[in-house]
């Protein structure tokens, strides 16, 4: 039987691949700190858990990398990170952001299980998925436990069963509006977190960053995502449907570097292309006029943020390179 481990990777593999690697050095450096700085015992074993998840993905990803003869990612080291500093998140937030990071890390793998082929690819993201559905179960559970979870708003159930008869259930600028979907506010619901999430950890960056521009960047995204947050807050409050609440008061007064500016920045990155995956799926799922353009408005500013995120990686050496494809035209030229 031909072995198919020797089936080479498709790009589509290569990128998934790549992309876990660099997310799972990431999360080894910041849920280390973590872990050194708990003091809430019942939330110790979802840092474990995490951790124990990123270091065996980093291993198995390793020797995947080395049998292919690809070069291993650099990603993210030690040095990415001063174990000294003092305490910067509450163990409250911690428990957030690795509920919010295990729904971006189930996201993520469906998407890999979807576009690999190879068996062993398949098998690791199969692997990754699980234990993502073991830390939102941990996590949630706790969060509920502990009061700190919050739940989407409650609607009434519907009476009946019925199909739109107007072109009326499209408005959403003049004449009968109607109220919000169930989706609709779901995905309302969604982004006000995620945004409180990311603004919670800009703040902790932009308070800990010893880089005057970077500092700047994150101010900048400190704005933004409170802008978008009081955005999509106003539309449910206009239902008199309640908002979640941020977690700004989540985060330490300490002004300690604990993360690189390279790493921080990173983060934050991969943290606006999720949004932006976020805002195209609301515009999918939004029948509504009016919110369907308020998404469109804002992807190209949070695009626009991206990018001069990007020039300042580029500008200082901080931007990893993932596999590309060959440039024939340079090989041509043999320039």
């Amino acid at each position: 039987m031909e072995d198919k481990t020797k089936i080479r990777l498709t790009a589509a593999e290569m990128a998934v691949l790549w992309t876990q690697y660099i997310n799972d050095k990431i999360t080894v450096c910041v849920v280390g700190h973590f872990l050194k700085k708990v003091e809430d015992e019942e939330v110790r074993p979802s840092i474990e858990i995490t951790l124990k998840a990123a270091n065996r993905n980093i291993a198995n990803l390793n020797e995947l990398f080395k049998q292919e003869n690809s070069p291993v990612p650099r990603g993210f080291t030690k040095e990415d990170v001063n174990e000294d500093a003092p305490r910067l998140f509450s163990d409250t937030f911690v428990l957030m952001y690795l509920r919010y990071m295990s729904i971006l890390g189930m996201a993520a793998a469906s998407v890999a299980i979807g576009v690999a082929t190879r068996d062993d690819v398949i098998v690791f993201f199969k692997s990754v998925l699980k234990e993502a559905v073991v830390l939102q179960d941990l996590t949630t559970k706790l969060m509920l436990k502990q009061g700190t979870y919050v739940k989407p708003p409650y609607i009434a159930n519907p009476d009946k069963v019925d199909y739109v008869e107007k072109q009326s259930f499209l408005a959403g600028f003049i004449g009968d509006i109607r109220p919000l979907t169930a989706q609709e506010i779901m995905m309302l619901f969604n982004n006000i977190q995620t945004n409180a999430v990311g603004k919670a950890l800009i703040i902790a960056f932009a308070q800990t960053s010893k880089n005057k521009e970077v500092t700047q960047y994150f101010l900048r995204g400190k704005q933004i995502a409170q802008k978008h947050i009081d955005i999509f807050s106003d539309i449910l409050k206009k239902e008199d449907l309640p908002a979640p609440m941020t977690w700004d008061n989540s985060i330490s007064n300490s002004t300690s570097p604990v993360f690189s500016d390279k790493l921080m920045m990173f983060h934050i990155s991969a943290m606006i292309a999720a949004g932006i995956g976020n805002y195209g799926a609301s515009m999918s799922a939004s029948p509504r006029r009016d919110l369907g353009v308020k998404y469109a408005s804002l992807i190209p500013e949070i695009a626009l943020y991206a990018e001069d995120g990007a020039n300042i990686m580029i500008k200082n050496g901080w931007l990893e390179e993932p596999p590309q494809a060959v440039d024939r035209n340079h090989i041509i030229k043999k320039e």
